[in-house]
């Protein structure tokens, strides 16, 4: 039974969060509750790049959040303009999502609004990039790691996808 410090968070989808506090399938969560309650909600101080798709930098469940315009970097048309795409934008959320601000979801680190807690700062480090066509583009992988933690990235969110040949069909 969670002894809780903090209250449930308010956010909308909260409660379909099995994934950070999850009652009915125990260990199928990362329980960050007891994070929450006994140490912290997240802090400011602290940069995660996400290298990945580029990250909604205007969402208003990320916004708050967010490095200032210039502090992020596509590495794909290399250049400082962040094209928004649904994989950043989701881990993004999943890390830092303003929490208990009434809106979308909850961060692992995203503070805690009600009690005017910041949450850690998102840095983009776009390396894919939608094309128009539904294709994909990727460039520079590693120096999207390097270039963050030179720009005072901390962490480093790499979610990538892998195809691979399944059947063995070449």
């Amino acid at each position: 039974v969670r002894k809780s410090k903090i209250n449930d968070f308010n956010d909308p989808f909260y409660s379909e969060m099995w994934g950070l506090h999850n009652t009915t399938k125990k260990g199928f969560d990362i329980n960050v509750t007891k994070v929450w309650d006994e140490y912290t909600t997240g802090n400011p101080d602290v940069i995660v790049s996400v290298v990945d798709n580029g990250i909604d930098l205007t969402h208003e469940d990320l916004a708050a959040n967010c490095l200032p315009s210039g502090q992020h970097w596509n590495f794909v048309n290399d250049n400082g303009y962040i094209k928004a795409g649904d994989h950043g934008t989701h881990v993004a959320g999943t890390i830092a999502a303003v929490s208990n601000n009434k809106k979308g979801v909850a961060g692992v680190a995203g503070g805690d609004a009600a009690k005017g807690q910041k949450g850690v700062k998102l840095m983009s480090c776009q390396m894919f990039l939608t094309n128009d066509d539904g294709s994909t583009s990727s460039a520079g992988g590693a120096a999207a790691i390097k270039w963050s933690a030179d720009h005072g990235a901390v962490i480093s969110q790499n979610s990538w996808g892998y195809n691979y040949d399944r059947d063995g069909d070449g």
